[in-house]
């Protein structure tokens, strides 16, 4: 090819070229702009999360979905600016979305319901809880699974699936707790002593919220004893140490009114009949 063909051939490119030339620099300069405009609001809505006491690991999730929404989107557009139809590709990538999502849908299944579980809160690291089955403080919760400490020092990890679809009881969630200590006294005992000696012990228990108080409640007849419960209220945190006092001043209330503990018992009664038989 001649020297006046080739210059012919770039004379009639260079209008071509200089398009696409200012196209790839205003599409790298679009691009610098998002990474810019996504880094910072990154750091933005992390902080700002962070600030007001949200979830640290909730914060980073959204700040960095913020981020990459962005930069996805300014491909897209730069990507029409070159005759790209974005309409198919993000047909392409919707496709691809599903497809991953049914592949992994245990996994979305755990990771939704541990953005319920950051968000609304039902417990907090350090709550003595009782979930699917597990009793035991909180130790960590994260977006795919829980960590949870038993009251022997054991770790159980529980995915956050299990732990949302069943009934969370928090039990160290309020301040205050009743005490129910059941006590069955023999048939003899005069009821109002008993009651009497029953409030002297529950008077006497050391932790006992004076505000709430406490109440000696008579259940019913059993079978061999007369059925009675002692109830204090008290904080959470002394729950177990106010626990046992009870039964011990219970004890030894019962013991020094004279008051019988039975055990269970059967009487048989034979029927006249059956000796003559013998």
């Amino acid at each position: 090819m001649s020297p006046e063909k080739i210059y012919e051939l770039l004379k009639g490119m260079t209008p071509l070229l200089t398009s696409y030339a200012l196209r790839i620099i205003g599409v790298l300069f679009v691009l610098w702009i998002a990474f810019k405009i996504a880094r910072s609001l990154e750091r933005r809505i992390t902080k700002g999360l962070t600030a007001k006491k949200f979830d640290k690991t909730l914060a980073i999730f959204f700040g960095t979905l913020a981020r990459w929404m962005i930069i996805l989107g300014a491909v897209l557009a730069c990507l029409g600016v070159f005759g790209v139809e974005t309409t198919s590709f993000a047909a392409v990538i919707g496709a691809a979305g599903l497809a991953i999502g049914l592949a992994f849908q245990g996994t979305l299944a755990n990771f939704s319901a541990g953005v319920m579980l950051l968000v609304f809160r039902p417990f907090k690291i350090g709550d003595l809880v009782n979930t699917a089955g597990q009793l035991g403080v909180i130790a960590e919760l994260g977006l795919f699974t829980t960590a949870l400490d038993t009251l022997d020092n054991r770790r159980i990890i529980m995915p956050n699936s299990e732990i949302a679809g069943k009934i969370i009881e928090n039990i160290s969630h309020n301040e205050k707790r009743r005490v129910d200590i059941n006590v069955g006294v023999v048939y003899s005992a005069d009821i109002d002593e008993t009651r009497e000696a029953l409030e002297k012990a529950a008077k006497s228990v050391k932790g006992r919220d004076e505000d709430k108080g406490h109440q000696v409640f008579l259940k019913g007849l059993g079978d061999s004893s007369v059925d009675w419960q002692v109830r204090i209220w008290c904080k959470a945190d002394i729950y177990w140490d106010v626990w046992q006092a009870t039964i011990r001043a219970t004890k030894k209330e019962l013991d020094a009114a004279e008051i019988g503990i039975p055990f269970p018992q059967m009487d048989v009664h034979l029927d006249g009949s059956l000796d003559k038989a013998a």
